[in-house]
C-alpha cells in the first residue's frame, strides 16, 4: 500500500489534482448541507474532514498543498471585494446608520482581540501563539498578513480563522435568536464581525440585508483590526 502511494504521490501532489480535490470536496459539502439543512454541516468543515486525512495518508505536506492551490488563496481577496455588489443593492438601508455601524464594529473588534489575547495569556500561551490568535475574527488573507507582521504563524492563524468562522456560523444565529436580536442590520453586523466570510454565508441565508451588512462588517473589521492589534499588543 505504501509503495503504491509513493508511486502515485507525484500525481496526487500536482496542481490540477489538488485543485480538483479542493473544489470537489467543497461541492460535495454544499450538496450534503443542502440535503440535510443541518447548520453544523458546513461545506468548509466537510471539505476539511476529507482533505486533511487525504493529505496525511499520501504524505503531502502543507507547504506543497498551499503552493499548488495558491490560485484559490489569491481568489479570497476578490471574493470579499465582490460582496460590495451585494452591499450596493442594499445601500439605502445603510444610509443614516453609518455611525452606529462603525461603532458596533469597533467595539466588536476590540472585544474580539482583547478577549482571545487575555484568555491565551491566562493559559500561558507565548507571544507567537497570541499573535497568531489575535486576528481570528477577520477574513483569512487579512488575518494571515497581520499574524506574519506581528510575529505569529500565518498557517496557524488560518486554522483559527476557519474554526472561528465555522463555530460562529453555526452558533451565531442561535444566540441572536435566543437573546431576541431582531434588527436585520444588527444581525448582519454580528455575523460579519464575529465570523467573517463563513458567517456572511449564514447571514445571506438569513436575508439579503443581513448578508450585505455582514459583508460590509468584514471589510471594516479588517481595517480596524489591523490598526488595533499593534496598539493592544503593547499591553500584553
Amino acid at each position: 500500500m505504501n509503495e503504491l502511494l509513493n508511486n502515485l504521490r507525484p500525481l496526487f501532489s500536482g496542481e490540477v489534482f489538488l485543485l480538483m480535490l479542493v473544489m470537489g470536496s467543497y461541492l460535495l459539502g454544499v450538496y450534503i448541507y443542502k440535503r440535510t439543512k443541518m447548520s453544523f454541516l458546513q461545506p468548509l468543515l466537510i471539505s476539511m474532514l476529507l482533505i486533511i486525512p487525504f493529505l496525511k495518508m499520501t504524505g503531502i505536506d502543507y507547504k506543497t498543498f498551499y503552493e499548488q492551490t495558491r490560485i484559490l488563496n489569491f481568489m479570497l481577496g476578490p471574493s470579499v471585494v465582490a460582496l460590495g455588489y451585494v452591499l450596493y443593492e442594499q445601500i439605502e438601508h445603510v444610509k443614516g446608520n453609518i455611525i452606529s455601524i462603525l461603532t458596533s464594529v469597533f467595539i466588536g473588534s476590540v472585544v474580539g482581540i482583547v478577549s482571545v489575547m487575555l484568555i491565551a495569556k491566562l493559559f500561558g500561551a507565548d507571544k507567537m501563539l497570541i499573535s497568531s490568535l489575535a486576528p481570528k475574527s477577520v477574513t483569512t488573507p487579512i488575518a494571515m498578513s497581520l499574524a506574519e507582521k506581528n510575529g505569529g504563524i500565518p498557517a496557524l492563524t488560518a486554522a483559527f480563522v476557519v474554526i472561528c468562522g465555522i463555530f460562529g456560523g453555526f452558533i451565531g444565529p442561535i444566540v441572536l435568536r435566543l437573546i431576541g436580536v431582531r434588527s436585520k442590520i444588527a444581525r448582519g453586523l454580528a455575523m460579519g464581525s464575529a465570523s467573517h466570510a463563513i458567517g456572511t454565508v449564514r447571514a445571506i441565508e438569513m436575508g439579503a440585508l443581513e448578508g450585505a451588512i455582514s459583508g460590509l462588517a468584514i471589510g471594516i473589521m479588517g481595517v480596524m483590526t489591523a490598526f488595533l492589534i499593534p496598539f493592544i499588543e503593547m499591553f500584553f
